[in-house]
């Protein structure tokens, strides 16, 4: 039963890997990039360190007990930091004018602030 367990938070860990990097790859825009790689990475990462910690439990020792609760405070730790650094990431983008992604109406119909920006130009 337990190796079931563990199998299910190991390929939960992997589908959400997964579906981090289809994200990373296929957002349009820095902020949503981030977004998708800060929110897979650690739930993914904690999914997989659960089924590790679960799984070192299967000869159930003072030993392993303790390298269980060590991976305890490491998904603790990803849990804390991940969040922090990914809204510090998205804080230093957001400073440095990281222009966010706008869909156009039309194909034809300019980007916003084209034809000011052409105008500025060429007066």
């Amino acid at each position: 039963m337990l190796n079931i367990v563990v199998m299910g938070l190991m390929l939960l860990g992997l589908f959400f890997f997964f579906g981090t990097s289809v994200g990373i790859v296929r957002f349009p825009d820095f902020y949503s990039r981030l977004h998708a790689a800060g929110k897979g990475d650690t739930l993914s990462s904690i999914l997989l360190l659960a089924g590790l910690a679960l799984y070192n439990l299967h000869h159930l020792s003072v030993d392993a007990i303790l390298v269980s609760v060590k991976i305890l405070f490491i998904i603790v730790f990803i849990f804390i930091a991940s969040p922090t650094a990914t809204h510090a990431i998205m804080d230093a983008g957001y400073e440095a004018r990281v222009k966010h992604w706008v869909k156009r109406k039309t194909p034809k119909e300019p980007w916003p602030g084209e034809e000011r920006r052409r105008q500025e130009r060429h007066p």
